[in-house]
């Protein structure tokens, strides 16, 4: 009876511990670009969000700049390809680097 009860004390620790490590949705905002280009896009007569999609093609990853940092983004690329080369806001779950968009505009 003893080992019954010490394992539902420690299931429920559990479910109460486990709402806690889970990541909190942030938001962020910043210009959607490519992990090769990132700021600096070099395809001559082609715009940003072209050179973009391009690299996009070649393998490169979606990424958010801001004004301190790049993020990589993960997830929704239908909804980040429709925006690239311009400025939103992101929310999401952030991992180390990476952004696991949730939303975007």
């Amino acid at each position: 009876m003893k080992t019954i009860t010490a394992a539902l004390m420690i299931a429920a620790g559990f479910s109460v511990i486990s709402p806690i490590a889970r990541a909190a949705t942030q938001t962020f905002e910043g210009t959607i670009s490519d992990s090769m280009c990132e700021k600096k896009h070099m395809m001559p007569g082609k715009s940003d969000a072209d050179c973009i999609k391009a690299c996009i093609k070649a393998g490169s990853a979606y990424v958010l700049i801001t004004d301190k940092k790049v993020y990589t983004l993960a997830g929704k690329a239908d909804d980040v390809s429709k925006l690239a080369g311009k400025h939103v806001t992101v929310q999401g779950e952030l991992k180390q680097n990476t952004i696991t968009v949730s939303s975007i505009q």
